[in-house]
This record gives structure tokens, sequence and C-alpha cells, in this order.
């Protein structure tokens, strides 16, 4: 829940700021910047609740403690990369493969109860695979619409206005 309230609160406030300094609504850049927030906030959680989140993993895992260290840094460098306009494609795509790759970790903390600060036996249970998984969708559909698909479309109106300009 915490992921999402940063997400959106984020979200509303680099809209807001963007459009104060530009004149124009740019739901798309402040949709990035959101999300680098969302994966800063959430980055934090890998280097303060390492025995928690390593309790997450699933068995097949190998060095899980460090797992979660580089699952860490790797969403500060999904986070720089959303805001590097080269790169926020190529990023954004990576980023969704993440989200999936890191789905059984989720699965298995709400199957067994873990506690993703802990790692005792009182989380939040089944019930909560209820919002982590529709969650988990929410950020991939967020990503691809900020990132992906808004970039498809201004490829497209640039190629576009290149024709335009040459007939």
């Amino acid at each position: 829940m915490k992921p999402l309230i940063v997400l959106l609160v984020s979200f509303f406030i680099a809209l807001l700021i963007l459009y104060l300094r530009s004149k124009k609504i740019q739901w798309p850049l402040a949709g990035r910047i959101a999300m680098a927030v969302m994966l800063l906030f959430t980055s934090l959680g890998h280097f303060m609740f390492t025995d928690g989140m390593t309790a997450m993993m699933p068995e097949f895992i190998p060095i899980k403690k460090e797992m979660v260290y580089a699952s860490g840094v790797l969403e500060i460098l999904f986070a720089i990369g959303l805001l590097i306009p080269k790169l926020k494609v190529r990023t954004a795509w990576l980023l969704l493969i993440f989200f999936i790759l890191i789905l059984p970790a989720n699965i298995k903390a709400a199957m067994e109860n873990i506690n993703y600060q802990t790692g005792e036996l009182n989380g939040n249970g089944p019930n909560y695979l209820w919002f982590r998984i529709p969650l988990q969708i929410f950020f991939m559909v967020w990503i691809y619409y900020t990132a992906i698909r808004t970039s498809k479309i201004t490829a497209n109106r640039n190629t576009l206005n290149n024709k335009n300009q040459k007939l």
C-alpha cells in the first residue's frame, strides 16, 4: 500500500510542478518521475529489511541476501534510467521484466505469511495477493503508458511531421 501512495502523491506533485514551470500538462514525465520516486522508496526496503526480504525469496534462488541487495541497486538504476530520455524505453522494458521476476517472491511471502520487514510468519497472508497482484499489474501498465507507449506516439508524430515537411 505504501508504494502505491508514494507513487500517486509523487505523480500529482510532479504534475503540478511541471505544469507551473512549463504551463503544459506533462503526465508521461510526471508518471516517470513518480515511478522513479516510488522505486527509490522501495529500494530502501532492500537495505533496511534485508532479512525479511531474504525470507521471501523462493528456495531455488541462491545467494539470497546478495540478490536482495542487487535488486535494491537495480531499483535505484531503474529510477535513474526512467528519467534519462535516451534510456527510458529500454529501462521501462527491463523494469517490466523485473516486475514479473519479483512476483514469485511476493506470492511466496503471501502464501507463507512472511512479514517482509522482519521475516517472521506474521505477514498479510494469501488475501494480500488480491491486492498485490493487481498492484503489480497496475505498476506494469503505468510503466508501459508513461515510458513505452508515449515514446511510440511521439516517434509516430515525428515521422508524420517529417513526411509532411517533405511534401
